[in-house]
C-alpha cells in the first residue's frame, strides 16, 4: 500500500484520531478515579477524625487521671489495629494550641515521630471546617492527612490530626490504570481493525471504478457497469454521461471531416477529368500532380479520423508476430528481384493494445521505406517492456533496420514533415513516414529515426501493449 493512497492516508488519520482520543480519555478516567479513591479515603479519615473529636470533647470520668486510660480508651473507638503497630502509616494527633506549652497525645504507631501541620503548609480551611492534603511521614512515607480544629471554650482549643498511608490510594489507582490501559489497548485494536475493514470495503467501489476506467482505456468495455452505493453511484452516473459525451463528439467530428473530404473529392475528380481532356500541357501536368497532393491529404485525414473515431470506442487486441511475418513475406515477393533479406527477431508473444489494420498500415510503411533504400538487408526486432513510470503499462518498440545509406539528423527531420521526399526518383508521396508518425501519436506512441547497427537508418515504433 502506498503511503499517499487514499486508504493509506484514511487509516493513518483514523488510527492518530482513536490513539489521541483514547489517551485523552484514559488520562481523564484515571484522575477521575483517583479523585473518587481520593473521596474514598477522606470519608475514612474522616471517620476517625470524628470519633477522635467525640472522645476530646466527652467529659472524662474525674476518678480516672490515667492518660494511658485515656489512649486506651481512644485506641479502642477507633477500631483500627493499625493505629497500634508502629510506624504502620497510620496515626492520629490530639494537640493544645492555646497553652504555653502543648500537650500533645498521639498513638502509638507513630512512636516518637511526629506530624507536620497542613496550616504551615499553607492549606487552608474547607466549608466543612478540615484542612486536607499530603504530606511527608516518618521514614519517607507519603501520607494523607486530615486536621481540624476544635474549640471547647473554657477547656481549651484542640487540633486533632489523623493520617493514613496513601499507598493506597496509588496502588489503587496504578491497578486501575494498568486495567484501563489493557482495556484501552483492546478497545483500540477493535477501532483500527473495524477502520481497517471500514476503509477496505468501504473504498472497493471506487477501485472497481478505477478497474473499469482501465478496461474502458484499454478497450476491454465501453461504460461503467454494475451497480455502486448512493454515494458512489453519482460519480459513475456523470463519467458515463462524459463518455458517451466524448463519443458523440467524436462521431460528429468523425462525421465533419468525412463530409469536408467527401465535399472536396468531386470537385477534385472534376479537376483531374478536365486536366486530362488538354493532353500534356506544362500547367496540366502541374494541376494534375497537385490535385493528387490533395487527393493523399484528403485520405490522410480520412484515415486519422475513422482511427481516432475508433481508438474512442473500443480498442482491440492484436498479435504482432504473425502482422509483421505476413509483412515480411510480402515485401520480399515484391522485391523478389532484389533478392533481399528480411530477419526478424520477435522476443516471446507481444501483444499491441489497438487494430490489426493500423498496425500493418505503420510497419507496412516502415519496412516498405527501408526496402527501398536498403543494399540488400533488412532486420526487423520487436521488444516488449514494462513502462518505468506505472510499472503496470507494457510498451512495444518495433524496430526496423536497413543497411543503406542512411540520413544525417537534417534529412531525418525533413523526412518527418508532410510530403517531403528526399528522392523524387523513389515512387511514393512523401507521406508515408508522416502517417505512421501521426498513427503512432493517436495510440500515444511515437517514431523515432536514427542510425542502425548495421549501417543504414533505424526506424523505431513505439507503441502502447498488452501485458500477457
Amino acid at each position: 500500500m502506498r503511503a499517499n493512497s487514499l486508504a493509506t492516508r484514511l487509516f493513518l488519520s483514523a488510527t492518530a484520531w482513536v490513539v489521541a482520543i483514547l489517551l485523552i480519555t484514559g488520562v481523564a478516567l484515571s484522575s477521575v478515579y483517583q479523585k473518587s479513591v481520593e473521596r474514598a479515603f477522606d470519608r475514612r479519615l474522616n471517620l476517625y477524625l470524628r470519633t477522635l473529636i467525640a472522645e476530646v470533647t466527652t467529659p472524662d470520668d474525674p476518678n480516672d487521671k490515667s492518660d494511658d486510660k485515656t489512649d486506651e480508651k481512644l485506641a479502642q473507638a477507633l477500631g483500627e489495629p493499625l493505629f497500634e503497630l508502629p510506624l504502620s502509616g497510620w496515626y492520629w494527633r490530639i494537640a493544645t494550641v492555646n497553652k504555653a506549652k502543648p500537650e500533645i497525645r498521639s498513638s502509638r504507631s507513630l512512636w516518637d515521630a511526629a506530624l507536620p501541620d497542613l496550616e504551615n503548609k499553607g492549606i487552608d480551611l474547607s466549608p466543612l471546617g478540615v484542612r486536607v492534603g499530603y504530606v511527608p511521614g516518618p521514614e519517607n512515607q507519603r501520607l494523607r492527612m486530615v486536621e481540624r480544629p476544635v474549640d471547647l471554650g473554657t477547656d481549651g482549643k484542640f487540633l486533632v490530626t489523623v493520617a493514613g498511608d496513601a499507598t493506597e490510594i496509588s496502588d489503587e489507582t496504578r491497578a486501575f490504570d494498568y486495567y484501563l490501559a489493557g482495556t484501552f489497548v483492546a478497545l483500540a485494536i477493535g477501532l483500527l481493525l473495524t477502520t481497517i475493514f471500514q476503509v477496505r470495503f468501504g473504498l472497493a467501489p471506487l477501485k472497481r471504478i478505477t478497474r473499469s476506467l482501465a478496461d474502458i482505456r484499454s478497450g476491454k468495455a465501453e461504460r461503467l457497469e454494475g451497480k455502486f452505493p448512493v454515494e458512489i453511484a453519482p460519480l459513475a452516473r456523470e463519467t458515463n454521461a462524459l463518455l458517451d459525451a466524448n463519443r458523440a463528439i467524436v462521431e460528429r467530428s468523425r462525421t465533419h471531416v468525412g463530409n469536408l473530404a467527401h465535399a472536396i473529392k468531386t470537385p477534385l475528380s472534376v479537376i483531374v477529368n478536365e486536366a486530362a481532356t488538354h493532353g500534356s500541357d506544362p500547367f496540366v501536368k502541374k494541376v494534375l500532380e497537385q490535385a493528387e497532393v490533395m487527393r493523399d491529404q484528403v485520405a490522410h485525414h480520412l484515415e486519422r479520423a475513422r482511427i481516432a473515431a475508433r481508438l474512442t470506442v473500443v480498442a482491440t487486441i492484436t498479435d504482432v508476430k504473425p502482422v509483421i511475418e505476413a509483412l515480411a513475406r510480402t515485401m520480399e515477393k515484391i522485391h523478389r528481384e532484389r533478392d533481399l533479406v528480411i530477419d526478424l527477431d520477435i522476443r516471446g508473444t507481444p501483444r499491441f493494445r489497438g487494430e490489426r489494420q493500423d498496425l500493418e498500415e505503420m510497419v507496412g510503411n516502415l519496412l516498405d521505406n527501408a526496402c527501398k533504400w536498403t543494399d540488400q538487408r533488412i532486420q526487423i526486432e520487436v521488444t516488449a517492456e514494462h513502462d518505468s513510470k506505472t510499472d503496470i503499462e507494457m510498451t512495444l518498440h518495433v524496430f526496423v533496420d536497413d543497411d543503406g545509406r542512411g540520413l544525417s539528423p537534417t534529412e531525418r527531420a525533413q523526412v518527418a514533415q508532410r510530403g517531403q521526399r528526399l528522392d523524387e526518383s523513389k515512387p511514393g508521396s512523401g507521406l508515408g513516414l508522416s502517417i505512421v508518425s501521426d498513427l503512432a501519436a493517436l495510440y500515444g506512441g511515437s517514431l523515432r529515426l536514427g542510425t542502425a547497427p548495421i549501417g543504414g537508418l533505424r526506424a523505431e515504433l513505439i507503441l502502447p501493449g498488452v501485458v500477457t
